[in-house]
């Protein structure tokens, strides 16, 4: 680990303008970040410490769950009305990492995780996410753990969260903060970038802009919605294939569905076609199993990881028999 400068500022205007400048971080829980300089992927000459600004609150109101960006995975996961009223979101935070490091780490620090790819994470080999035009030796190499959608030629890693894959099936939307108090809303399936020919930008945020809050929007599929996660091991490990699903069931029949997959995508990988074909549907094998056989479209695996696709359609119908039982 490269030596560095530390600034705690004590308003959101000064951490965003300190961290405007090149060579500047931001950090919160710092469960990532730390690893990446250590392992000399970040080489940040300063990070800025946001421990003392005011965007912890939880807050559940009849018509949204809005979520402080400073807000712990632990805190969330264990507030009686995230688990009564979104129970997805709970059951992914529960999924990730360990008890210690859900007590450190935040809700936006989790949406701006980088991704598991060893050869990003490995100085030693090429990744054009960590330098630009080096090259991507994952596509013809290690890559059982990888994407296989919404890769390119350019960057086939996998988005590591399973936070972000159960919010992206709710709808959430992002709070961002940035310069002279400048505020706006993105979508969070509009957040994360695809690698494209440019995997090293990996999100919409402008220079210095910051995560100030989450706002999930209250429904009655987030009632009823559940988080499968299959992995190689039962704890401490990231998805292989993992399923957020909501669905809203009128005597049987699905009047709506929101449906999300991680361990396969370049991004937390929403699936509207799987959604349109479940809604209007009994509920039922016969229904998930026709929708799921929609869930790869569009996939371009590797030699290594094709068997994520039909792992996906059997995760797929798993979680929606689960949550709609």
């Amino acid at each position: 680990m490269q030596s560095f400068s530390y600034l705690r500022p004590a308003d959101a205007d000064a951490a965003i303008a300190a961290a405007a400048q090149p060579g500047k971080k931001y950090i919160a829980g710092g469960t990532d970040l730390m690893q990446l300089m250590k392992d000399d992927v970040e080489r940040p000459a300063q990070i800025v410490d946001l421990d003392a600004l005011p965007y912890t609150k939880i807050e559940a109101g009849p018509d949204a769950l809005r979520l402080g960006a400073l807000a712990t995975m632990s805190d969330v996961a264990a507030h009686p009305e995230v688990a009564r009223k979104y129970p997805v979101i709970a059951q992914a935070l529960l999924a990730s990492a360990s008890p210690q490091l859900r007590n450190m780490a935040t809700m936006g620090g989790n949406m701006l995780q980088r991704t598991r790819c060893g050869y990003f994470r490995d100085t030693g080999f090429a990744c054009n996410k960590r330098e630009p035009g080096s090259g991507c030796p994952a596509i013809h190499g290690q890559n059982r753990l990888l994407a296989i959608l919404g890769g390119s030629g350019h960057c086939i890693a996998t988005h590591p969260s399973d936070l972000a894959v159960a919010l992206v099936a709710l709808d959430t939307v992002l709070e961002l903060r940035g310069a002279n108090g400048a505020t706006r809303q993105v979508a969070l399936g509009d957040f994360h970038k695809l690698p494209g020919d440019t995997p090293h930008i990996e999100t919409v945020l402008q220079p210095g802009e910051l995560i100030t809050a989450l706002v999930v929007p209250a429904s009655a599929a987030a009632r009823r919605s559940g988080y499968l996660k299959v992995r190689d091991r039962a704890s401490f490990e990231f998805a292989l294939v993992s399923a957020a699903v909501a669905l809203d069931l009128d005597g049987g029949v699905i009047r709506d569905a929101r449906i999300a997959m991680g361990g396969v995508g370049t991004k937390p990988w929403r699936l509207p076609a799987v959604e349109g074909a479940l809604r209007g549907h009994q509920a039922g094998d016969v229904a998930f199993a026709a929708a799921a056989a929609q869930a790869p479209e569009g996939a371009m695996p590797a030699v290594q990881n094709a068997f994520k696709v039909k792992l996906m359609q059997k995760t797929l119908v798993r979680a929606l028999r689960t949550v709609a039982a």
